[in-house]
């Protein structure tokens, strides 16, 4: 039903980097590269990030209550997600754990730009 969710970036390289770096298990890439904007993911034809430089030229934010969520096959790969973030610059948002009992179990960071991002497992 996604197609792609977009965060805005201070720093293209970088960005795409991160979200290389942190995918790359799953065969993430670049899959279009547009200048101010590029799509990350493994197909156009599946859901993908999309990083980009603000089109009003303003400096990006990140949204209060914003956040992007990514699902993870069991625990170990939500903390081995979480863990590879934190080694690619994102910062602490909710170590690993189980916030609701089994039903929700959740990893959280911040990207560096600021963007919350979620790793999680329901169960």
């Amino acid at each position: 039903m996604i197609g792609y969710v977009t965060v805005g970036v201070s720093d293209m390289d970088r960005a795409k980097s991160f979200y290389t770096g942190l995918f790359a298990d799953k065969g993430a890439k670049v899959v279009i590269d547009a200048g101010r904007i590029a799509f990350i993911g493994a197909d156009p034809s599946q859901p993908m990030l999309a990083v980009c430089t603000p089109y009003d030229g303003e400096a990006c934010s990140s949204g209060n209550g914003v956040m992007i969520s990514f699902p993870a096959d069991d625990k170990d790969a939500a903390k081995a997600l979480y863990d590879r973030a934190i080694s690619l610059g994102a910062t602490d948002e909710g170590e690993p754990g189980q916030r609701v009992p089994d039903r929700f179990y959740g990893a959280y960071v911040r990207d560096p730009d600021g963007n919350k991002l979620c790793f999680y497992v329901f169960g």
